[in-house]
């Protein structure tokens, strides 16, 4: 019996080992993200971000209440209102977000190579890949914390100043908003872990990732719109399934980009209003019950656009695992 024990004691100590080895690489990731002065100046940028345009927009927003008391998801107009000259807080978030997973993942493997520590990260009992796993949980932990932290901050700023609670139904959809902000940051968290061990040198992979980021943000409309007019051209005088067609054309090629997923999904969650993402036409609009959905059929419109984004952060993070794996890190 004894012996018995002593044989499978290693093996129960190699597990424990195991499971708690990207545990300990991601509590350092996390106690050194939210001491550095990078966290810090996101930080501070994005919180003034969304306090100043939910504080800007909240005049508009009483005058709402102040005209129709039973206005339908009036508390989620705090986030998606956009008074003249500020953005609102949710055009804000989808375009500064990337930025934290960028920032907290461009340096993750080829920051620990430029000093050194990569060879002791990787000593007993930590393993090869508990350290990209125990990277890209830390990050996203710190991130995920932020945007909650945030997204409180702006809902209670928006109850004190209007006065107004959220719905079960308000407060699921931004549960929901907030998974979805998770996943897409968590891409672009992926994306420049991918960059940081493909490349050698943490001002390289910062710069892939951030040139990628703004073409795949603001360029995204232009590019897709030369491709199409080049694949569905739009003649002179275009009849109907002319236009469709090349709108349809620019609608696929643009949901290749993650922005558009992550703006189609955010839309349909914080606007009950709207019942579909796609090209609607004219009959279409006429037959349309003018009625807000409920969360689970507002999810239905858009889980093509969740998975798709989900897919994207596995994909990238799979990519990094893997070539991680396979690198020599000792020399």
């Amino acid at each position: 019996m004894n012996a018995a024990r002593r044989a499978v004691a290693p093996g129960v100590a190699g597990v424990r080992e195991r499971s708690i080895g990207w545990r300990v690489i991601a509590a350092k990731e996390v106690a050194d993200h939210l001491l550095s002065t990078r966290f810090a100046v996101l930080l501070l940028l994005v919180a003034l971000a969304a306090v100043g345009s939910v504080y800007a927009a909240s005049g508009g927003i009483r005058e709402i209440a102040e005209r129709a008391q039973e206005a339908p998801s009036l508390f989620l107009q705090v986030f998606t209102a956009a008074p003249e000259r500020v953005p609102s807080f949710l055009t804000l978030v989808g375009f500064l977000a990337p930025l934290l997973g960028v920032a907290f993942g461009f340096d993750a493997v080829n920051g620990e190579r430029a000093q050194r520590t990569l060879p002791r990260l990787v000593a007993q009992p930590i393993r090869r890949d508990d350290v990209i796993n125990g990277k890209f949980v830390g990050g996203l932990a710190v991130i995920v914390a932020v945007l909650t932290a945030l997204t409180l901050i702006v809902a209670g700023l928006g109850i004190v100043r209007l006065g107004i609670t959220p719905t079960a139904d308000e407060a699921g959809r931004l549960l929901a908003w907030l998974v979805l902000t998770a996943v897409y940051v968590g891409f672009w968290l992926a994306f420049a872990t991918l960059w940081s061990v493909v490349l050698r040198r943490a001002a390289t992979s910062a710069l892939v990732s951030i040139s990628v980021w703004l073409v795949l943000t603001l360029f995204t409309g232009f590019l897709v719109g030369l491709v199409a007019d080049a694949v569905a051209p739009v003649p002179d005088s275009p009849t109907v399934e002319e236009v469709l067609r090349n709108a349809r054309v620019q609608q696929w090629l643009g949901r290749l980009s993650p922005a558009v997923l992550y703006e189609e999904a955010t839309v349909v969650l914080l606007n009950p209003q709207i019942r579909t993402v796609g090209i609607v036409l004219p009959r279409q609009v006429d037959q349309a019950i003018p009625s807000p959905l409920p969360l689970d059929q507002s999810l239905l419109v858009v889980w093509p656009q969740i998975v798709g984004l989900a897919a994207l952060c596995v994909v990238c993070f799979a990519a990094a695992y893997v070539l991680f794996m396979r690198q020599e890190i000792r020399a």
